[in-house]
């Protein structure tokens, strides 16, 4: 089904209050600075978002080079597959955050729908919040990216002891040898993390250290614990004070109780039967820990495009951003041939598309998948998320691309074998 949201006017309603709200906020906040004060830290501004004072969920705010209508057909006929449970999209163009659209629902047991607010899991996209970290704090606090691993304190063990050889760089970019994905069905029976890691010294190698892309989990997580104690917090808290916080994503939380415990949360699903949730890479912070609604996505994917240089300079996404190692093929099939010169940098794949340089990143764990795919010369890319393991709408992002660049119409989403759905269907009337 195609769910849409529609945020009702409330105008009306707020003149009477203002005043009372303003006592009441000034009030809040200075209690808040206080506390933070006597915490020790600085006081967080929060940047403005940027984001239109209404979001673009209606046909009619749908307005750009792109051709928003005609994706939102296709999204809603590839949303009504019976391997679909929910999926939410963000579209921005130019900078501008120009579409965001939900389809189907949370959980296919309740029928509730998704909307804007539904809080899905980023899976590994969370490993680009760990690399922008790490750019930021270098930029900043002069976290040295280059030092070797042994400086820190951490858990991560490597075979021959190179852990006092690899760089936090080469970490970042999984150059640490070992097979890919090393001991990651041992974290989901349900092993220590750290424990984990500690073993990883006794662990096969794929190629020697520093030579070669390997995808990793648990070895990749020991930035959590690196870039803790550079900022002096917890991992967690360092994300939300130096990155969340200024660029006001609310939703944004690790733990499983930053999902459970939104107002709405996208259930996983394996068909139609709704999965149990597992810990088990929630414990892997830095790795896949980060869930949030697809508005705040989208307030990331803009902060990536440098639409907030408060937060984010080009210094330091050009660090982050930059390829630092060759990787093989990306997704699998014609779409893997379309995409050239993949690369791999602090937590981000780049390619090339259609002559263009594109930057991003994608992400499963167990019931949910997402997506993240941006131009950064164009400031135009999108973001994805749904609640089941399907693998086709990792081509969702191409699809835009081609409208926005003009390219010859391709299908991508390979509609064909898809049922024709009737568009507009019923419109969600939730409240904000």
């Amino acid at each position: 089904m195609n769910w849409h949201y529609k945020i009702p006017n409330v105008k009306k309603y707020l003149a009477p209050l203002l005043g009372l709200s303003a006592l009441l906020l000034a009030g809040w906040y200075g209690d808040q600075a206080m506390v933070v004060q006597q915490a020790g830290f600085p006081v967080p501004v929060l940047a403005e978002s940027d984001l239109p004072p209404r979001l673009p969920t209606e046909p009619d705010d749908w307005q750009g080079q792109i051709d928003y209508q005609r994706l939102d057909r296709d999204f809603a006929a590839l949303a009504s597959r019976p391997e679909m449970a929910g999926l939410a999209v963000a579209i921005v163009e130019n900078g501008d955050l120009r579409f965001v659209s939900t389809y189907g629902v949370t959980d296919k047991q309740s029928g509730e729908p998704v909307t804007p607010h539904t809080v899905f899991r980023w899976a590994s996209v969370s490993k680009g919040v760990a690399g922008s970290l790490a750019a930021k704090l270098a930029a900043e606090d002069g976290l040295d990216l280059n030092a070797p691993l042994s400086k820190w304190q951490t858990s991560l063990r490597l075979p021959g002891g190179v852990e006092s050889q690899m760089t936090l760089a080469q970490l970042l970019s999984h150059q640490t040898g070992l097979t890919k994905n090393a001991y990651d069905l041992k974290l989901e029976d349900g092993e220590s993390p750290g424990l984990l890691r500690s073993q990883l010294a006794a662990a096969p190698l794929q190629c020697v250290p520093g030579t070669c892309h390997s995808y990793q989990n648990i070895a990749f997580d020991a930035a959590s614990e690196i870039l803790a104690q550079a900022a002096g917090t917890l991992y967690s808290d360092a994300v939300q004070k130096h990155l969340f916080k200024p660029l006001g994503m609310k939703s944004a939380q690790f733990d499983m109780v930053g999902l459970t415990g939104a107002q709405s949360w996208a259930r996983p699903h394996r068909g139609d039967q709704v999965r149990p949730l597992s810990e088990s890479y929630w414990r892997v912070p830095a790795a896949a820990g980060v869930s949030s609604d697809i508005v705040d996505m989208a307030r990331w994917l803009r902060a990536q495009m440098g639409e907030n240089e408060n937060v984010l300079s080009r210094q330091i996404l050009t660090q982050a951003h930059a390829p630092l190692i060759r990787t093989s093929r990306v997704y699998s099939g014609e779409l893997a041939r379309a995409l050239g010169k993949p690369a791999y940098g602090l937590g981000w794949r780049s390619f090339t598309y259609a002559g263009r340089q594109l930057v991003g990143h994608s992400g499963a764990v167990d019931g949910y998948r997402s997506t993240m795919i941006f131009d950064p010369a164009s400031r135009t890319g999108v973001v994805a998320m749904w609640n089941n393991g399907w693998g086709r709408p990792f081509r969702l992002p191409f699809a835009v691309l081609d409208s926005y660049y003009g390219l010859p119409e391709h299908d991508w989403l390979e509609l064909s074998d898809l049922p024709v759905v009737e568009v507009p269907l019923p419109r969600s009337s939730l409240p904000n």
